[in-house]
C-alpha cells in the first residue's frame, strides 16, 4: 500500500518566539545535531523498500520529539547568566514616595474645604459651618502641618469695588469746618458726635475674614446726609464711597436705632417740674398762662404707594403744585425752646387735623386726664376742647378776641420758624401747613 508524504516536522527553532532569552549558541548546536541524524538516516533509506520508509518515518519523528523534550530539559536545567543593570527598573522607586503622596493628598483636602467654604459664603445657605478663628488652636496646627505648601494658597477675600472716599475722609477729619459741616448735615459736629455715641452699641459690626466692617460714624453720616438733603441713593453712593444697596440698608439700620434707642431717651412728655418751667416761659414771652407747647402739623411727600393710594391722595399740594402727590402726616407738640415733647407720625395725608389728633396719643394721654391745667395751642383745624386752645374763626370779633388771636398768632409763628428749620431744612420738599 502506497503512503503519502509524512506531516512536517516541528524543530526546536519553531518554538524559539516562545522563548526569545534561549542562548543562540544552543539552538545553533541542536540544529547541526539534527542535520546530521538526517543524513544518516537517509542512507539507510536508500536501501529499504516502501516498508522500512514507514518505520523510518516512525522512528524519525519519534526521535525529534526526544530531541525536543530532552532540549527543554536541558534550557531548563541551565544557568542563564543575566546582566545585573538590566534587572533595574525603568522607574526609580522613590523611598519618600508614600509621604509625599500624602502630602498632596492634605493639599488637596485644604484647597476642597475652601471650594465649599466659598460656596457656603456666596449661596448664603443657613446649615454654613461657623468659621474658625484665625488664632484657634487647630488652625495653628494646621498652618504648621503644611508650613511649607498651604504658604502659597491665597487668603479668603471677597470682592469688592474699589470707590473713591476722599470726601468722607475729608469731611471726618477733626480739621474740617465747622459751617460746612453744619450746612451739609443740617446740625453742628458735637451733635453729630453724640449721636454716633448714642448709637454705637446699636449700630456696630464686627469685622470678618472677608472684609472690614463699616465705621459707625460712616453709617450715622450716611443715614443722616439721606434724611437731610433727600438726596438719591445713588449720589449718596458716590459720596461715601459705598454701594447703593449697602446705603440703603444704612439708612434703615439707622433709623431703627434711632427710633429705639434715641426717641425714648429724648422724646417724651415732661414732668411736672418741666412742664411748670415750660408754662412760666410761654406767659413771660407771650402773655398767656398755663400754656405747656405748641401743636402743628405738616406733611411729608411720598411716592404713590402701591396699595390705599387714595387715602394717601394730598388735594391742597395737588392743586397748589398742580402735580398729582401724595403725602403722610406728621404731628408735633414744640415747647418753648423748639424741643419736641410729642409726635406723631405715619397717618395717611388725605386725613384732616383733628382726625390725626383723635388717633394720637396725645389725645389718649389727655383723654386720661395727664393734661390737667395744661393748654396745648393748635391752629384753626384743630377742634377747640378743655385743654386745646385755638384761635377766633368767625367774623366781626371783638378787641379782646382780635388780641388773643394776635398772641396765639405770635406762638404758632415761633413754633413755625422752629419746625421750619428743624424738618424744612432738614428734608427737601416737606412743606408746613
Amino acid at each position: 500500500m502506497e503512503i503519502g508524504s509524512a506531516p512536517p516536522i516541528l524543530t526546536l527553532e519553531d518554538y524559539s518566539y516562545l522563548f526569545p532569552d534561549m542562548d543562540s549558541n544552543f539552538l545553533s548546536l541542536n540544529k547541526k545535531r539534527q542535520q546530521e541524524e538526517e543524513e544518516e538516516e537517509g542512507d539507510n533509506n536508500n536501501n529499504n523498500n516502501n516498508n522500512n520508509n514507514i518505520n523510518i518515518i516512525n522512528n524519525s519523528s519519534g526521535s525529534s520529539l526526544n530531541d525536543l523534550l530532552s532540549s527543554l530539559i536541558q534550557f531548563d536545567n541551565k544557568e542563564v547568566m543575566v546582566d545585573p543593570e538590566e534587572m533595574k527598573p525603568t522607574i526609580p522607586f522613590n523611598p519618600n514616595y508614600f509621604a509625599t503622596a500624602s502630602q498632596f493628598q492634605g493639599q488637596f483636602n485644604e484647597f476642597k474645604l475652601e471650594v465649599e467654604g466659598l460656596e457656603n459664603d456666596y449661596s448664603g445657605s443657613p446649615t454654613k459651618k461657623p468659621r474658625r478663628s484665625a488664632n484657634s488652636p487647630d488652625n495653628n496646627n494646621q498652618v504648621q502641618a503644611s508650613a511649607g505648601s498651604s504658604s502659597m494658597v491665597p487668603q479668603r477675600r471677597l470682592w469688592v469695588k474699589d470707590r473713591s472716599k476722599d470726601w468722607w475722609e475729608r469731611c471726618s477729619h477733626p480739621d474740617f469746618p465747622e459751617e460746612e459741616f453744619r450746612r451739609s448735615f443740617r446740625m453742628s459736629k458735637g451733635t453729630f458726635e453724640m449721636i454716633c455715641r448714642e448709637l454705637d452699641s446699636a449700630v456696630t459690626k464686627k469685622n470678618t475674614m472677608l472684609r472690614d466692617a463699616i465705621p459707625v460714624r460712616q453709617r450715622v453720616a450716611v443715614c443722616i446726609w439721606r434724611l437731610a438733603t433727600g438726596d438719591p441713593l445713588r449720589l449718596v453712593s458716590k459720596r461715601f464711597g459705598l454701594g447703593i444697596s449697602t446705603c440703603h440698608k444704612l439708612v434703615l439700620e439707622v433709623c431703627s436705632a434711632i427710633k429705639t434707642v434715641l426717641m425714648p431717651k429724648f422724646l417724651h412728655w415732661p414732668d411736672e417740674s418741666v412742664m411748670k418751667k415750660n408754662k412760666e416761659e410761654f406767659e413771660s414771652v407771650f402773655g398767656i398762662p398755663d400754656v405747656g407747647g405748641s401743636m402743628y402739623t405738616t406733611h411729608v411727600p411720598i411716592i404713590a404707594p402701591k396699595t390705599n393710594v387714595a387715602a394717601y391722595f394730598n388735594k391742597r399740594h395737588t392743586e397748589r403744585n398742580q402735580k398729582t402727590s401724595y403725602s403722610i402726616t406728621v404731628q408735633g407738640v414744640v415747647d418753648p425752646r423748639g424741643v419736641f415733647t410729642d409726635v406723631c407720625i405715619g397717618w395717611p395725608g388725605s386725613m384732616p387735623d383733628d382726625q390725626v389728633l383723635e388717633k394720637s396719643a396725645l389725645f389718649q394721654r389727655a383723654s386720661k386726664g395727664s393734661l390737667k391745667d395744661v393748654w396745648v395751642v393748635g391752629n384753626s383745624g384743630h377742634p377747640l376742647m378743655d385743654w386745646i386752645l385755638v384761635p377766633y374763626t368767625h367774623q366781626n370779633l371783638t378787641w379782646t378776641q382780635h388780641a388773643f388771636n394776635e398772641k396765639i398768632g405770635d406762638i404758632q409763628k415761633a413754633r413755625d420758624q422752629i419746625a421750619h428749620y428743624l424738618l424744612h431744612h432738614g428734608r427737601a420738599g416737606t412743606t408746613f401747613l
